[in-house]
């Protein structure tokens, strides 16, 4: 899959395994995992596995989450995007497209996260012609709440993902 977007500080385009660096940077760190259950990754060979769990979306979904690269500076900040949820029951839900993004925390604050999540629901509505989209965050994460709400999306309720033992925030933007 070769993709790529252009927001007006970003580009969001295919992950690959050149992304290596970037990503281990990105899940070893455990700031960035303080709201994803405390569990960063250890190795470079854990990082890899995820891209390539990233790289058999593509193939098997057609859509899989983005790297997202500042413009100014030509870094790897993170990733953004979609992608259909079909690993966990996630508030009664098997099967659904959800946008998210992870981002190193130098990067958090800029509203990249808004700017990313913008484009990716645009492209969900205008070029998959997706009707709705979900997104989750851990109750405590207001950053994260707050940069759904300005993608569009609605605070729909909480609820407790049994599997990661999490409590949870649901949302949901409905296409117009």
């Amino acid at each position: 899959m070769i993709f790529k977007i252009e927001t007006e500080r970003l580009i969001l385009r295919d992950m690959r395994l050149s992304d290596l660096e970037g990503m281990f940077e990105l899940d070893s760190n455990p700031e960035v995992h303080k709201y994803l259950g405390n569990k960063p990754v250890k190795t470079k060979e854990a990082s890899r596995k995820i891209i390539e769990s990233v790289l058999q979306q593509y193939k098997e979904r057609g859509i899989g989450r983005w790297v997202a690269i500042e413009k100014s500076s030509g870094n790897f900040i993170g990733w953004s995007g979609l992608r259909l949820n079909t690993e966990y029951n996630m508030n009664g839900f098997t099967k659904y497209y959800d946008v998210g993004y992870r981002l190193i925390p130098r990067y958090w604050g800029k509203g990249y996260a808004t700017e990313s999540g913008k484009a990716a629901v645009d492209y969900a509505f205008n070029v998959l012609k997706l009707s709705e989209i979900y997104a989750t965050t851990e109750i405590g994460n207001e950053a994260s709440h707050n940069a759904l709400l300005k993608i569009g999306l609605h605070y729909v309720e909480d609820f407790y993902f049994e599997q990661e033992k999490l409590n949870l925030r649901w949302y949901k933007i409905k296409n117009k």
